[in-house]
């Protein structure tokens, strides 16, 4: 028996070390790890992206291609010819030059295809091409390209062989400058040769290594030259005799022959189209040429490789130089460099006092009201006695946490891959969720409709709201489906696309729905309480904005939710109040109620009806630089604000009709019973379950994604409400909640901010690569580390949260207008003012 409690002892212990402290050095020391390798990755392989982006990759479920550790952008005809335009415009000569047999004339007649498909010459050879898996006689000729417009100029050089001819034309062009690129690749005839194959090759290598020695010296042209390998044929296409010399075995010691002579050269051999070419070998043209979807992708490489670093396309990182940093980044870092050091130095100096083990180095405790608000009031007030150091060293491991953001989605260190959808990708994970959200589940204590343990299931935590046990449970699956949403680019899926936006305006409806509770409650909104909400939602936010050179609306949906707190701050605060204690006894309070709503809700249709009007409020400075992109573009707020301008006001006004009932006793959720009588409760779930699947039906009926925005703003509110009407109808449901999403409730905000520079990569258009070549590992490492970093980002807003939001209104005043103060040079320099 006392064996048995000893190992009851011991695995409680086990258990009870599983917790975040313990979840977030874990996560410090898997980040450290990663750096040693991915340096040693970058000391053994270099870490040039071009390099990475024409050796190696692999074909994706979808049979996308998936350069290795970098981005590729898929260029359209107008991004082609823009980047030959903006390149002929800085003085380059857009010149490429293919050299070869016919599989470089592929090559070219692809590039080609790409600027001039529309023409009926190359759109005809192409259609004949892909219908019947075959080529027409290629003529073995020279040919050329012209666009004075681009400033381009494509040349084919028929070449089957290695030849003095070859070597004086390249020699020539060197001689000149060269050509912005030369794709240069033979060796198949030499294979078919009559000669002896040992002689062919040998032939090929004295050939090879006497033109890369006198034309491509390594590191004095500035011409990218790339080789392009023999692709493999199909068994199939191979002939029965077993003499034949044009096999893959000696295709491979000709590729072999090529990288062993071109390794110490200034060419690159061109590898991933080998690799694109085997991956689609099916599809091959002929005996060893490759098929038009390998040609298409080649064509895509060559691009990135000439076009990416001189193109702002967040999606592509290939051969992309990092972005500059600016005096404001470095002002930035110096200043939590200079928090790191004060707080080691103080560190060092209270433990040669002795006295260091009697400051403890701890969050402040905040009472629970802060998490949502509480039905209490929000006390942040810190002790006067209260010690500096916490602060201190709140600031620097959020110093420490930028850096580690900076390294991630700024630089090339880390690796970045294209985001992809399939089916698989999108629904399991999401079952997944699912699963575990259903296995740890709980009783609530609490009762009450859209209690705080079930609202933490769903939505944001981004508003003080009644302390209910729904409170936390709606953020956590709302924000675990939108990551998820987010990282397997589902977007592309229209009924996907518009769930996700109902979810976007659920999280704005609760925020209504908080806000409007807790006055109608208390009677007051608060100007300290306003600005623990703003901070709340914009510290992190304005923080990255500073460290990673981004605008805030780049956050888009910390604007959105911030501009939709101060909206509904102003509508509460504005005269006359209506709350529970003035309308008790008053029904003309409900009158007045009515009018404020009307006056609400005209004043946004009218900026929605007029845009113009729209963007003459929101570009006016000085807060036109917080709706504006980098591009100066109000658009982007435009769109997101008209798809969303409802949500609060359904919010608002489900609120006064939940009062309402409950006032008038239609509805009970003071215990643990059905909500309604059963008949009521089979009557509003069924009228519950007909929204839900009418909001469904839309989704997949409505012609396009602009159809879908229109309608959306009009019956977004009637999913939200069904939905709350399923949650809570039954006392058994209603009373249970789960803590596995409550817990990520918690933490929504940080989630929704964090994951564009940690999770996902490239301004969130691809995804953090931590583990090469292994996705669905990379994804479960990297979602560890994103989640403890979020969760020490929302303590680290809980320790700060005191010092910038004293409990004293006069306080919070001089606060912001010192932070004010601070951003009036930043603003100057941004051309704000």
């Amino acid at each position: 028996m006392t064996g048995k409690g000893e190992d009851e002892g011991t695995a409680a212990n086990v258990i009870k070390q599983i917790n975040a402290k313990n979840a977030k050095i874990v996560a410090c020391l898997v980040v450290i790890g990663f750096c040693f390798y991915h340096g040693i990755l970058h000391v053994r392989y270099g870490i040039d992206s071009c390099k990475w982006l024409l050796s190696d990759g692999r074909y994706k479920g979808n049979m996308e291609w998936q350069p290795y550790g970098c981005m590729m952008h898929q260029y359209s005809l107008k991004d082609t010819r823009r980047c030959f335009r903006y390149l002929t415009f800085l003085g380059k000569r857009n010149h490429f030059a293919f050299i070869g047999d016919t599989q470089v004339q592929l090559h070219y007649r692809a590039l080609l295809h790409q600027l001039a498909g529309h023409k009926q010459s190359e759109a005809s050879f192409w259609a004949n091409a892909k219908s019947n898996q075959t080529l027409d006689a290629l003529p073995q000729s020279d040919h050329a390209f012209h666009d004075s417009l681009l400033g381009l100029h494509l040349e084919y050089l028929w070449q089957p062989f290695l030849t003095d001819n070859m070597t004086n034309r390249v020699r020539s062009w060197m001689e000149k400058g060269g050509p912005s690129v030369i794709v240069i690749g033979m060796g198949s005839w030499a294979i078919k040769s009559p000669d002896n194959f040992e002689h062919s090759i040998n032939e090929f290598t004295v050939n090879l290594t006497r033109f890369a020695k006198t034309v491509l010296p390594k590191g004095e042209h500035k011409s990218i030259v790339l080789w392009v390998p023999i692709p493999p044929i199909k068994e199939s296409k191979q002939l029965l005799t077993p003499d034949d010399p044009f096999n893959n075995e000696h295709i491979d010691l000709f590729n072999k022959a090529a990288i062993e002579v071109l390794e110490h050269s200034g060419a690159q051999v061109w590898w991933s189209s080998r690799l694109l070419s085997q991956g689609r070998i099916d599809e091959s043209f002929g005996e060893a040429y490759p098929g038009y979807r390998a040609l298409s992708l080649n064509t895509q490489i060559l691009l990135n490789a000439y076009c990416n670093d001189h193109m702002n396309f967040n999606d592509g990182t290939c051969c992309w130089s990092a972005e500059p940093y600016t005096y404001l980044q470095v002002a930035t870092y110096a200043s939590f460099a200079v928090c790191i050091v004060i707080a080691f130095t103080m560190v060092l100096y209270r433990i040669s006092k002795g006295s260091y083990h009697q400051t403890h180095v701890k969050y402040t405790p905040l009472p629970k009201s802060f998490e949502m608000g509480g039905n209490e009031t929000v006390e942040c007030k810190p002790d006067a006695s209260l010690d500096i150091l916490p602060l201190l060293f709140a600031l620097s491991k959020l110093g420490l946490i930028m850096i580690f953001f900076y390294v991630c989605d700024r630089t090339s260190f880390f690796m970045k891959e294209n985001k992809y959808y399939s089916p698989l990708s999108f629904w399991l994970p999401l079952a997944y969720m699912v699963v575990l959200g259903l296995f740890f589940t709980e009783d609530s204590r609490y009762t009450k409709v859209l209690h705080r343990e079930q609202t933490d299931e769903w939505k944001v935590q981004f508003c003080l709201c009644p302390r209910t046990s729904q409170n936390v449970l709606f953020p956590g699956w709302m924000q675990l489906a939108v990551l998820i949403y987010q990282m397997t680019d589902a977007s592309g899926i229209l009924p996907i696309y518009m769930h996700a936006r109902v979810l976007v305006s659920a999280y704005l409806f609760l925020s209504g729905y908080g806000h409007f509770s807790y006055f109608w409650q208390r009677g007051e909104a608060g100007i300290v309480r306003f600005f623990q909400i703003i901070f709340r939602l914009n510290f992190l936010t304005v923080v990255l904005c500073l460290a990673m050179n981004r605008p805030y609306q780049f956050y888009h949906f910390i604007p959105l939710i911030s501009w939709w707190v101060f909206a509904v701050f102003l509508f509460l605060s504005f005269p006359p109040r209506v709350s529970a204690m003035s309308s008790d006894g008053n029904p003309l309070q409900f009158l007045t109620l009515v009018l404020k709503f009307v006056g609400f809700i005209s004043i946004i249709t009218i900026l929605y009806m007029s845009e113009v009007f729209f963007e003459k409020v929101f570009v006016t400075r000085p807060w036109k630089a917080l709706f504006v992109t980098t591009d100066d573009d109000i658009h982007e707020w435009w769109f997101r604000w008209k798809l969303n301008r409802y949500s609060v006001s359904y919010g608002m006004i489900y609120a006064v009709g939940l009062f309402l009932a409950q006032r008038h006793q239609l509805l009970d959720d003071r215990n643990h019973s059905n909500l309604l009588s059963p008949r009521l409760s089979f009557f509003a779930a069924l009228m519950s379950l007909c929204g839900i699947g009418g909001y469904l039906g839309f989704s997949i009926l409505c012609r396009n994604r602009q159809e879908c925005n229109e309608v959306h703003p009009y019956i977004v509110f009637i999913p939200i409400i069904s939905y709350i009407a399923l949650r809570n109808i039954s006392g058994i449901l209603r009373t249970r909640y789960s803590t596995f999403f409550a817990w990520f409730g918690k933490i929504s905000l940080e989630l929704s901010v964090c994951q564009y520079h940690i999770w996902l990569a490239a301004d969130a258009n691809g995804v953090l690569v931590l583990v090469p070549g292994s996705p669905a590992l990379n994804a479960i490492v990297t979602s560890f580390i994103f989640v403890c970093v979020a969760h020490e980002a929302h303590e680290i807003t809980k320790v700060l949260l005191p010092y910038v939001v004293p409990s004293d209104w006069r306080k919070v005043l001089r606060n912001a207008v010192v932070f004010t103060l601070v951003l009036i040079p930043i603003g100057i320099h941004d051309g704000m003012f």
